[in-house]
């Protein structure tokens, strides 16, 4: 998926996991299939997971990212009704994998990649139940970290532009010039509140048509309160996706700047992963496709 991207096998993993964590020693071990685009994942035994980071980075910088992704994580357990996965430990660079990487508790439960929730009003009043319980955490007086999606609209012009030439032939690009033209212009409207970060369907663990688990909890901290909105046209159909609004009480300007945080993103993986990732690429263009429907 990306051009200087670590390998790391079930046999890496067997290696580190006997020399650093013997008390896991003999726990099975496989590689999850998955969708990600930042960590390669293994389950080990029944209780477990274990997160190793695909791009290269300096170990010192990787290593206080973990610890950051990890703090998160504790932060969030339990504090809503869905499971999230817990931090257990930190690893350490070894057998010719070069960074630190992470073990936490295995959430069950099927990705909404699999399992399409898109049609299921439950799924959308656990949602914005989910979405209700990060806001009620307290932000302790910090603000959005500047950087990444949650803060200005704007700062993101340079990277759309980079979209929209990457998708000629791709995309209907002139119309959505003209979208992101709208989309960039809304104002910020209310204080940074808590939230996920990335709710698309493979961060979303789903159960009969409800909300089993959330995934990928690193990113929770404060942001634009709009940001989590992402997940209205990420992941639901028109009908839900009114009831999702409804029970969050959006106004319209928070609505409309959810659907351009959602704009931002799908954009990028519409055509960054078309040929590396085809189901993070097909999630892209189907987002976009609902956020076209519902521009005038």
């Amino acid at each position: 998926m990306h051009p200087d991207q670590v390998h790391v096998s079930v046999e890496t993993v067997r290696e580190l996991m006997d020399e650093q964590f013997p008390q896991w020693r003999g726990l099975p071990i496989s590689n999850l299939a998955s969708q990600g685009t930042v960590n390669a994942i293994f389950r080990i035994g029944e209780l477990l997971t274990a997160r190793f980071p695909l791009q290269p980075e300096d170990v010192e910088r990787s290593r206080r990212r973990l610890a950051a992704e990890a703090a998160a994580a504790a932060e969030l357990a339990d504090r809503t009704r869905f499971p999230t996965p817990e931090p257990v430990a930190i690893g350490e660079p070894g057998a010719g994998y070069p960074m630190p990487w992470s073990v936490q508790t295995w959430v069950p439960g099927v990705v909404a990649t699999d399992e399409d929730p898109a049609g299921s009003v439950g799924f959308a009043y656990d949602l914005a139940e989910f979405i209700q319980g990060v806001r009620a955490i307290d932000t302790r007086g910090r603000a959005f970290r500047g950087y990444g999606r949650g803060g200005d609209l704007t700062a993101h012009d340079d990277w759309m532009r980079t979209c929209f030439e990457r998708s000629e032939g791709l995309l209907d690009v002139a119309r959505l010039r003209r979208v992101w033209a709208d989309l960039r212009e809304l104002p910020r409207a209310g204080a940074d509140v808590m939230t996920h970060g990335d709710l698309i369907p493979g961060n979303v663990l789903v159960s009969g048509g409800r909300l089993a688990g959330v995934l990928d909890v690193g990113g929770l901290g404060p942001a634009d309160p709009a940001l989590d909105l992402v997940s209205a046209w990420h992941l639901l159909d028109d009908a839900p996706r009114g009831v999702l609004r409804t029970e969050l009480g959006c106004d319209d300007l928070e609505w409309e700047r959810g659907r351009a945080w959602a704009f931002e993103q799908a954009m990028g993986l519409a055509w960054y992963y078309v040929d590396s990732n085809p189901v993070m690429s097909r999630m892209g263009l189907r987002t976009l496709e609902r956020i076209l429907a519902d521009t005038p």
